[in-house]
């Protein structure tokens, strides 16, 4: 088979076995679409009342969502609406004063009651005293919320319930039972305004994944349009929704974590780098005990003991012939008799005396050895 139909062959083959793996793919599987809802990210992430401003702004309203109450910088008007999620008990008197004269004057101010506390309740100055508002430790019960065309829902299920000590004159309550005596949602006069004590706000709040829909439930988008509708559409709709700042160290602990967790680890790190050593890891080195002259004598003595006195006598004729090539190189590159001739004349010594000098002396000879090195060491140093 010639390589043209070869190729061409294994090129059908290859074409038939994509055809059925294609085929079967088709076979056992079929397009289809699913909704996933991604979880929260950015402003919806620290602020639960954005999708309660969301749906206001897209009804034609003004809403704006603020971390504190800055009264100066909100500039209330008669028909404006302020709904805050925090304790009314932390507000200062300054700001009970400004907030109470703006409701009197046609205001709409929307408020969680909180749990009971001796320490806060005691101050006669704070909202909720001032407006015939009573903490009330009752367990919540479920209240029954019908929609027309909805199932039927079970608000203020959780939260905290409250009484009323009849000297605000009340327009509307959601009361827990037949006595009346904890109310769930009550809204009351002030003037020519109104203020609505809720006894919990989650319908108000984003939806959650995990079960709380918050305003992505219709009953809910009804009950809160009927919490709001006092001033719904007249004026500026302002959400409190962190009016206590959360400490500092918290925060960085609690969120801060991916950056000053690593940065923990390479200071212990480094701190055990630098720390001091509690036994030795390495050995120490061995100290010198001897001097650089008594390592040379006892060398020389070595060699001297095991019959090699001639190394010693080489070593220093070496250092006498390196010094002479510096000093007479003219004498240095002779050789034999010329050589000795020539470091005589410089030296102006006896011929006799450099020949025995440069004489090798012999093996057991110490006499000789120590003359010759001793001739040899005064040429060197008249050099």
């Amino acid at each position: 088979m010639s390589p043209r139909w070869r190729y061409s062959l294994i090129g059908l083959v290859a074409l038939l076995l994509c055809g059925v793996a294609a085929a079967v793919f088709l076979h056992n599987y079929e397009r289809g679409s699913e909704d996933i809802t991604l979880p929260a990210y950015g402003e919806p992430t620290y602020n639960p009342l954005f999708a309660l401003r969301e749906t206001i702004r897209r009804d034609g309203g003004k809403a704006e969502s603020r971390r504190q109450l800055d009264l100066p910088s909100m500039r209330l008007h008669p028909g404006d609406t302020v709904l805050m999620l925090d304790d009314p008990r932390l507000l200062t008197p300054t700001q009970v004063d400004d907030l109470l004269e703006w409701v009197q004057f046609g205001g709409h101010l929307l408020l969680r009651a909180p749990d009971t506390d001796e320490a806060l309740d005691g101050d006669t100055n704070n909202l909720l005293q001032r407006l015939g508002v009573v903490t009330h430790d009752a367990l919540a019960r479920c209240q029954k919320w019908q929609v027309p065309g909805q199932e039927s829902h079970q608000e203020f299920c959780t939260g905290h319930r409250f009484a009323l000590d009849g000297s605000t004159r009340v327009e509307r309550r959601w009361g827990d039972g037949n006595d009346d005596q904890t109310v769930a949602w009550a809204r009351l006069r002030y003037g020519a305004g109104r203020v609505d004590v809720l006894g919990e706000m989650d319908f108000l709040l984003n939806g959650e994944n995990d079960g709380d829909t918050g305003l992505r439930d219709l009953p809910h988008r009804d009950l809160a349009r009927l919490v709001l509708a006092p001033n719904y559409g007249k004026g500026t709709v302002h959400l409190i929704y962190a009016m206590e700042m959360p400490s500092l160290w918290k925060t960085v602990i609690k969120r801060g974590w991916p950056i000053w967790l690593p940065l923990l680890l390479a200071l212990l790190a480094w701190l055990w780098a630098r720390s001091q050593r509690f036994g030795a890891l390495l050995p120490s080195p061995r100290e010198e005990r001897r001097s650089l002259l008594e390592h040379v004598r006892a060398s020389g003595e070595l060699l001297h003991r095991y019959g090699k006195a001639p190394l010693l006598y080489d070593a220093v004729r070496q250092s006498f012939l390196a010094r002479l090539r510096r000093r007479a190189p003219v004498a240095a590159a002779l050789s034999g008799d010329a050589q000795a001739h020539a470091i005589a004349e410089h030296l102006q010594w006896p011929i006799s005396r450099v020949q025995t000098a440069l004489q090798v002396p012999p093996s057991r000879d110490d006499t000789a050895l120590r003359e010759r090195i001793r001739l040899l060491i005064q040429m060197r140093n008249q050099l």
